[in-house]
């Protein structure tokens, strides 16, 4: 009988390597396919090239690379100079996932080697519902480590064909297989969440190279001019540090007002917000709703998911409504819907609401 074929995002780091080595000695006949995103350091580019091969030259199985610089331009690199450009501060890696490495990949595998099945290193749970007739994401066992808040723009086809084979283990014990199969990763320290950070040591470093510096005021919400910035691009709402102001309180970013190049601050609780209009929606786990939905809603990465309200709008939108007022509620930023471990969609925010 035929071994079942799969193809295997490769990182080159521990993730990915062991997710690659678990699949082998499942019985899988797998493929090694690495996306070359961008030139320079990161485990996404040279690096993590060569460490890619070197894992699929142990585990005897082929490896790919696939040239994606000009799709990841294109998605990714121009959506986040404009997002910034306007004040937001964008969330690439759940746009990257889909856009760039998920469906791209998926679509490789079949149209070069006739192969339906791809999986990745992320920590995240894929299950068929029959009820339902969805397939559902779920967190992932290891709740600090779980990646399902960047997962939540995937589409059911994507789902359908998609493999984590880490989702029910730790960071530890991936470690531990990783060691137990000798790859070469095993000890390879943990890599930037986002692959931009390692090529150029910092978003800001980064983002300068595209937006150039801009000096604008700094000003509290009676417009009173306080200090200046070098560009709107260095601050996110809800930043404390690097404002460069003595005041008699800690003042935090408020806005961002791109018409008029302004940073806005004030105090802590003028950062505070009971809810955020959330558009670009994708719903994963369930139908989109037409009734108002009680959940839970993450709305940055690693931050406690709050309960919540999820009110659909004529629009196509929906307004959330937290239980309690939420700190640095940030444009651009993924609100991703969950009941416990189970994800129901989401949405990038487009501004806080109800002040």
């Amino acid at each position: 009988m035929a071994k079942e074929r799969i193809v295997v995002g490769l990182s080159g780091g521990v993730d990915s390597s062991t997710a690659a080595a678990c699949l082998v000695a499942q019985g899988y006949e797998v493929t090694g396919l690495t996306l070359w995103l961008m030139p320079g350091k990161g485990q996404c580019c040279s690096e993590g090239m060569v460490d890619a091969a070197r894992i699929c030259e142990q585990l005897n199985i082929p490896h790919q690379v696939v040239d994606m610089r000009e799709v990841f331009r294109g998605q990714i690199i121009d959506y986040l100079v404009t997002g910034y450009g306007q004040g937001m501060t964008p969330l690439p890696c759940s746009q990257c996932n889909r856009w760039v490495k998920f469906g791209p990949m998926l679509a490789y595998a079949r149209t070069t080697w006739g192969i339906d099945r791809i999986a990745t290193g992320h920590y995240a749970q894929i299950r068929y519902n029959p009820h339902s007739q969805r397939y559902e994401l779920r967190r992932a066992v290891d709740r600090s480590k779980d990646q399902s808040y960047f997962l939540y723009t995937l589409s059911q086809e994507q789902l359908a064909a998609t493999v984590f084979p880490l989702g029910g283990y730790t960071k530890t014990q991936t470690r531990q297989l990783a060691a137990q199969y000798g790859l070469a990763t095993a000890d390879k320290p943990e890599s930037q969440d986002l692959c931009l950070i390692e090529a150029h040591g910092s978003m800001q470093g980064f983002l300068d190279r595209y937006l150039p510096p801009q000096t604008g005021e700094i000003v509290n919400r009676q417009g009173q001019v306080l200090g200046h910035h070098t560009g709107i691009h260095h601050y996110t709402v809800g930043q404390r540090r690097g404002l460069g102001i003595a005041a008699p309180e800690p003042l935090y970013v408020l806005a961002l007002d791109a018409a008029q190049n302004r940073v806005i601050v004030g105090s802590r609780s003028e950062a505070l917000a009971p809810g955020c209009t959330v558009q670009r929606l994708n719903w994963v786990s369930i139908a989109p709703p037409s009734q108002p939905l009680a959940a839970q809603v993450q709305i940055r990465y690693q931050a406690p998911a709050v309960d919540c309200w999820v009110i659909p709008t004529d629009e196509g939108q929906v307004e959330v409504k937290f239980a309690e007022p939420q700190f640095g509620v940030t444009p651009g930023q993924a609100a991703v819907f969950y009941h416990d471990d189970l994800l129901l969609g989401g949405g990038l925010i487009q501004t806080p609401s109800g002040k």
